[in-house]
């Protein structure tokens, strides 16, 4: 009788093992995609920030999209997977005017604040800003300037776990925008 008995659940500790391991094995993948994706964003927030800290305090558009390229180095590889796109916007005599704009792509992205009138065929050189940057900026004397850093970055996971769940577990793309 008592070998009867053992001998019914003789496999019940292999599937419960098995069913554990895959759970464990999900939540590990899971947690370092995820943890990737806050730190890439993270990374993406800090260098927008020196980028226009960095216009702001006189540095060329196009060299601060350089400079914060390179300084995302290794961690985001913009020069492959993202674009900064530096923008000034200057208060002239109550109009708000896209004055200089600098690029450092690796893929193909166009800045949500505007783009400067007569370059690359654009034909207005009107921000889209905040409504609150907006106001801001136009009550500060004429020839002010505020600086935009906007930063695209192709995510790409390293563990199967996206294509195992599905792709719209994590974005493919991040994008930050910072305004000093």
């Amino acid at each position: 009788m008592r070998m009867k008995i053992f001998a019914e659940e003789s496999g019940q500790a292999l599937i419960e093992l098995s069913l554990t391991a895959v759970t464990i094995v999900g939540l590990i993948l899971g947690i370092v995609d995820f943890g990737r994706a806050i730190y890439d964003v993270q990374v993406m927030k800090n260098i927008a920030g020196e980028g226009s800290s960095m216009a702001s305090r006189g540095t060329s558009a196009a060299t601060t999209a350089q400079t914060v390229a390179t300084y995302a180095g290794s961690d985001l590889d913009i020069a492959h997977n993202g674009c900064v796109i530096v923008t000034v916007v200057t208060n002239q005599a109550g109009t708000l005017t896209i004055t200089s704009q600098g690029f450092d792509c690796g893929i193909t992205a166009g800045s949500k604040i505007g783009c400067v009138n007569g370059v690359n065929g654009c034909h207005s050189g009107t921000p889209t800003l905040p409504s609150d940057a907006s106001t801001a900026l136009s009550a500060e004397t004429n020839g002010s300037s505020l600086c935009v850093t906007e930063i695209y970055y192709n995510y790409n996971p390293i563990t199967p776990l996206a294509s195992l769940v599905g792709a719209g577990l994590l974005p493919s793309q991040f994008y930050t925008a910072t305004y000093y």
